[in-house]
């Protein structure tokens, strides 16, 4: 556990600094190409901020997984990595979201050619036999059939890939909400003692951090901020959504079996996932297409009552982690089913309660864009 521990750190600090090192030369080439996010009607941005900082992520995250995993390797003689069909289907399922995400930043991509890049590379896991097997109770289902999992599998990948990008409306949010995803997958996978499912983990969170600091705090005026755009944002989105297929399916070649091992898992991306189901509904009460952009997500409304982009970003962060420390308390004590239906009651509640400040503040709760 301690070697474990220590590999992780060398990765996280690794990519870290790779982020720190890459980031502001990104900011550079954007403002030497001159590609920005232009302020919209939808946008909470007033400036133009370079929108590359999704660049950073993969390099990063490879680059230290590879130097920790070698030193490994090298210190502690009998470690050794094994290449099976999940890994390489996950690392050309990433390569592809990447790129889609990459031309999309720099040139722009049709929804739909995204969907469909995005719908081949959710498929690619469940071909390598990688899907959800198992409800766990939930609902009182347990084992899952192929027929079902897979395209279950594919639904779950896609719509996590679009919730992380549709989250990504103020400084800092997408990037603190995967931030808190990856240490709690962290100490999922650290408590099964999956050592490169670890150093993947850190590596990715150490480059979040350097991201963070310039997307938060960094000063446009001085080109020293930056948005992750959508090369950053869907890459979150798969990784993140297939470490929840992974952590979730029963496999005892992997893992030995564990009643909350979807609960975690779920609970982890909770709030961006309740957002967009929240959105859906709401656009179909109010017969608007359910793909069409208004400011209707949980930070536009906090928007809303009066808070600022900091107050709307800390309250959304606490909102997760109020949900993981329910979730993991009330586990011991009530079946999973009634868990979420808790948790959805609450977010609902929520809901409620900063709506009635929207119109307290004379404001309309919903919002559409002409």
């Amino acid at each position: 556990m301690t070697t474990l521990l220590l590999i992780s750190l060398l990765a996280f600090f690794l990519s870290m600094i790779c982020g720190f090192v890459f980031i502001p030369q990104i900011m550079n080439f954007c403002k030497k190409k001159n590609l920005y996010d232009i302020p919209n009607a939808r946008k909470i941005h007033k400036n133009a901020i370079p929108r590359l900082g999704g660049i950073s992520f993969l390099p990063s995250m490879l680059l230290a997984t590879l130097i920790a995993l070698a030193v490994m390797a090298y210190n502690f003689r009998g470690g050794k990595v094994e290449i099976n069909a999940w890994a390489v289907s996950f690392a050309i399922g990433l390569l592809m979201i990447y790129a889609v995400g990459l031309v999309d930043d720099l040139k722009g991509l049709s929804p739909s050619t995204k969907f469909v890049v995005q719908i081949i590379a959710a498929s690619l896991l469940p071909l390598s036999t990688l899907y959800i097997n198992n409800f766990y109770g939930f609902c009182g289902i347990n084992s899952v059939p192929a027929y079902v999992g897979i395209p279950l599998t594919v639904f779950i990948l896609v719509f996590i890939m679009n919730a992380m990008n549709l989250i990504d409306g103020i400084d800092g949010l997408s990037g603190t909400l995967s931030f808190i995803a990856l240490a709690g997958f962290f100490f999922c996978f650290l408590r099964e003692g999956l050592l490169v499912y670890c150093v993947l983990i850190a590596g990715l969170a150490g480059v979040i951090v350097a991201f963070l600091y310039f997307n938060i705090w960094g000063d446009p005026e001085k080109n020293r901020k930056i948005f992750m755009g959508d090369s950053g944002s869907l890459t979150l989105g798969y990784i993140l959504g297939a470490l929840l297929v992974k952590f979730s399916m029963n496999n005892p070649h992997v893992m030995p079996y564990r009643k909350d091992s979807m609960l975690l898992a779920v609970t982890l991306l909770m709030v961006p996932v309740f957002d967009v189901v929240r959105v859906i509904i709401v656009r179909t009460l109010h017969h608007k297409p359910i793909f069409k952009a208004d400011k209707n997500h949980i930070h536009h409304k906090l928007l809303r009552t009066g808070m600022t982009q900091h107050q709307a970003l800390v309250t959304i962060i606490l909102l997760a982690l109020f949900f993981i420390v329910l979730n993991i308390s009330l586990y011991n004590y009530i079946y999973t089913t009634f868990i979420i239906l808790i948790d959805i009651v609450l977010f609902t509640v929520f809901n409620y309660v900063v709506d009635y400040i929207i119109r307290k503040n004379g404001r309309e709760t919903y919002s559409e864009l002409d």
